[in-house]
């Protein structure tokens, strides 16, 4: 007992010591103009007690987000620059939940104009697919595998992603065009896509002209396609192969759940976390429209007259979208 009483005491005393010396804690500077960012972070007493990095901008690669769910929860942001790797923005007395830090690291990628690099798992601890952090809309999605599966078999998990092919959507360039698909499959632990040489011919005039990758190199499980034209694919055969415990001694053959998640058409929101011409584009400001001009390779560019200061408040609104007054 006397041993849990002096390892309670000697926790309990770090994290008193963390709290008053305020480890951890700090601030971000981000000047545009200079094209610099600045990071401070107060550290433990003694040499390292000012942690201060300064760097460019520019050698910013991409924003990066790491989310771990259970009884030691953890969620830090991330910056991934040039020559020096990832360097943390979450602070210690900062407590985001997830849907918290994925606007946090959307409107960080916004600002600097760089990506967000993909999520370790496509699957929140929510249970919900990470293309809905693009795909804002709710539809349903159907998936058929067989009730059972024998070992080392190759099978078909056939996803449908109903649509009314009539159906229109805003392209990049403005114009009109037909809905593409795509689509998440996470499979058991051990399931993969399966080898060309081992996919029978029936599965594969189901498959098309269809091209499947993993979701990451150590993630095989998870199998993800798209963007397909969608009156040609909105039923996609991913062609699968069940693990065999005889060579994989991890691996038991059990009721396993299956997760798949499916969008329809262009996302509202790029993954840099800017806003697509596939979406409801809103003042940034109240006041009156001063000007309206129709820019040469389309969109618009609206100047509005702010109604507290009557400062000037460009908008601009993408190739595609028409501009609505209320």
């Amino acid at each position: 007992m006397s041993f849990y009483g002096i390892a309670g005491l000697f926790i309990s005393s770090y994290l008193w010591c963390t709290i008053s010396w305020n480890v951890g804690s700090g601030y971000d500077r981000f000047d545009i103009k200079d094209g610099i960012v600045c990071i401070f972070r107060w550290g433990f007493p003694g040499k390292n007690r000012r942690v201060f990095l300064r760097f460019l901008i520019k050698d910013i690669q991409s924003v990066r987000i790491e989310v771990k769910e259970g009884i030691y929860a953890r969620r830090v942001l991330y910056m991934d620059i040039r020559g020096q790797g990832a360097i943390p923005l979450t602070r210690t007395d900062e407590n985001f939940t997830p849907r918290e830090m994925e606007q946090k690291a959307a409107e960080l990628a916004y600002f600097l104009r760089v990506p967000i690099e993909g999520y370790e798992n496509p699957q929140e601890a929510t249970g919900r697919i990470v293309c809905a952090n693009c795909h804002l809309a709710n539809k349903p999605v159907d998936i058929e595998v067989p009730q059972a599966v024998l070992p080392d078999t190759v099978f078909e998990a056939v996803v449908r992603i109903p649509y009314d092919t009539q159906l229109k959507q805003v392209l990049a360039n403005g114009k009109k065009g037909g809905l593409n698909m795509g689509a998440v499959l996470i499979l058991p632990e051990g399931f993969e896509l399966a080898p060309p040489d081992r996919i029978s011919p029936e599965i594969k005039e189901k498959m098309g002209n269809l091209s499947f990758q993993s979701y990451r190199p150590n993630q095989k499980n998870i199998l993800v396609i798209g963007p397909v034209p969608g009156q040609k694919y909105s039923e996609i055969t991913f062609p699968v192969i069940s693990p065999d415990p005889a060579t994989k001694k991890d691996i038991h053959f059990l009721k396993y759940p299956i997760y798949v998640g499916g969008n329809r058409g262009r996302g509202q929101i790029y993954p840099d976390g800017s806003k697509s011409n596939n979406t409801v584009y809103n003042a940034t400001t109240s006041g009156i429209v001063s000007k309206i001009l129709r820019k040469e390779k389309g969109g618009y560019e609206i100047t509005i007259a702010d109604a507290s200061d009557g400062r000037q408040v460009v908008d601009i609104i993408p190739p595609g979208n028409n501009k609505n007054s209320p």
